[in-house]
């Protein structure tokens, strides 16, 4: 696998950068963690924008950068594209003129590449506007489109939604599915929303103070669990199924994964539409013998993994739903009272089912 070697020490007043891993050089790698982990930091010195004590990055073999070997390439010579909190558009061009920005700086791309992500991004009714005139999920996604068309190895989003109210979120989350879908441009994205994490990325970096807590792909590391950011009320996992059924009477999708089947409301696509499920660890209860009567839909066999104590009076239990994992977050008392144990059959009650699919998130 072609893949991205990072080695960093960077030392700004009292916070130390310390990391050393690999990323792929595909899908979307999400790099998570509190306010003042390190991630911009970490986007930064992979830009050139910060020069770290020491520093190694190669990219697919290609050295850009070591310390040891006196190699630094310059900023403007890195093949990376750079997607900021704000849209930072060049408001003495229209739309048109900051998406064909990057094309010109470049010198590649035609006019097919410029239809293509234009129509990717739904940007085809807004090229002849000022930028001051679009609204703020607009421009992000003018910037979005000006960074794809330099045609870099991969680019770098460092946190593109927060400056956004949620309506604007979800006005451009759905061209962040579609970039996913249908481009082969690798991206790595920053974040601080696990929501937003667990509905973009295929692989996931979490950062504590400044270090690497955990990598791997997004599913291992959400149930590993391991990682104090990813515990509490961030704790959940992700799932992959496909639509098996709608029920129009009962405005239910009934989906398969390989634990079984889910029912979530809505229409969630046609019959075989591959899907990403969300589950929060809060949306899961346990119980020892199957409810008769519920009115939780999806109430499915597990086997307990393993018992984590989390904060105050809470666990995290890690229960296996054939060849899926996922968290349930119950308290002390019940794994106490219950006599829970890993190895035990038990039942998983899910209240709550995020589901990602081509243009929106349905919960049930």
């Amino acid at each position: 696998m072609t893949a991205i070697q990072i080695q960093y020490r960077l030392q700004r007043g009292d916070f130390k950068l310390e990391v050393d891993l690999d990323l792929p050089l595909r899908g979307i790698t999400g790099i998570y963690g509190a306010s003042g982990a390190g991630k911009t930091s970490l986007l930064r010195c992979i830009a050139g924008l910060e020069r770290p004590v020491s520093g190694e990055l190669i990219v697919d073999g290609d050295v850009w950068q070591s310390s040891s070997k006196s190699i630094w390439r310059a900023v403007h010579a890195r093949d990376i594209g750079y997607v900021f909190q704000e849209p930072s558009l060049f408001t003495h061009l229209d739309v048109r003129g900051n998406v064909e920005y990057g094309m010109r700086r470049r010198g590649n791309g035609d006019a097919a590449d410029i239809e293509k992500v234009i129509a990717m991004l739904g940007l085809e009714t807004r090229m002849n506007r000022k930028v001051d005139e679009l609204s703020g999920g607009e421009a992000q996604r003018v910037a979005i489109a000006r960074a794809l068309l330099g045609s870099p190895r991969f680019v770098l989003m460092d946190e593109p939604l927060a400056s956004l109210d949620q309506a604007r979120k979800e006005e451009i989350l759905p061209f962040l599915d579609r970039l996913h879908a249908e481009t082969d441009t690798p991206i790595i994205y920053v974040s601080h929303n696990i929501d937003e994490v667990c509905r973009l990325c295929d692989h996931l970096v979490v950062m504590e103070q400044g270090r690497i807590a955990a990598s791997g792909d997004l599913q291992s590391v959400l149930v590993a669990a391991d990682a104090a950011v990813l515990s509490g009320d961030q704790a959940g996992s992700v799932i992959h199924g496909h639509v098996l059924d709608y029920v129009m009477n009962d405005d239910l999708t009934c989906l398969q994964f390989s634990g079984g089947q889910l029912w979530v409301p809505g229409e969630a696509g046609s019959p075989g539409t591959d899907l990403r499920l969300r589950i929060r660890a809060s949306d899961v209860s346990l119980c020892r013998i199957r409810p008769e009567q519920s009115t939780i839909l999806n109430i499915l066999p597990a086997v307990i993994e393993s018992i984590r104590m989390d904060h105050n009076a809470a666990a995290l239990v890690r229960v296996s739903l054939g060849e899926a994992s996922i968290l349930s977050r119950v308290t002390r008392r019940s794994i106490r009272e219950l006599d829970l144990q890993q190895g035990d059959h038990v039942f998983a009650q899910i209240k709550s089912v995020a589901v990602r699919r081509a243009n929106a998130v349905s919960n049930t």
